[in-house]
């Protein structure tokens, strides 16, 4: 019965009090051995128009197990978002829609 109750997890306070939300479509993951920095950004180029630059506002400092955590959290999330409503396709060339001119 002891082992019963040891092997349950208990759940973690979590205080949400101080939490800031930011909006980001870009992201960039470079690091060291021993972490993982992630950088997001927003990037406001309309396809196929001339770069520009990407300014990064957040920055996420993980370790690889951490990573590996949010890597599998991110993939359940997705897998269960494609369920409901479809295959995301990542390649942005692939998801316009290109219109045919009118004549007449």
């Amino acid at each position: 019965m002891a082992d019963e109750q040891q092997s349950q997890p208990m759940p973690v306070p979590v205080d949400e009090s101080h939490i800031v939300a930011t909006y980001a479509n870009f992201c960039r993951v470079t690091g060291t051995p021993e972490e993982l920095i992630v950088d997001f950004g927003l990037n406001k180029q309309v396809a196929g128009t001339s770069p520009e630059t990407i300014q990064l506002t957040q920055r996420i400092i993980v370790n690889f197990f951490t990573a590996k955590r949010l890597a599998y959290a991110l993939q359940m999330a997705v897998v269960r978002h494609e369920q409901a409503f479809g295959q995301l396709e990542t390649d942005v060339q692939k998801r316009v829609v290109h219109q045919q001119s009118a004549k007449g």
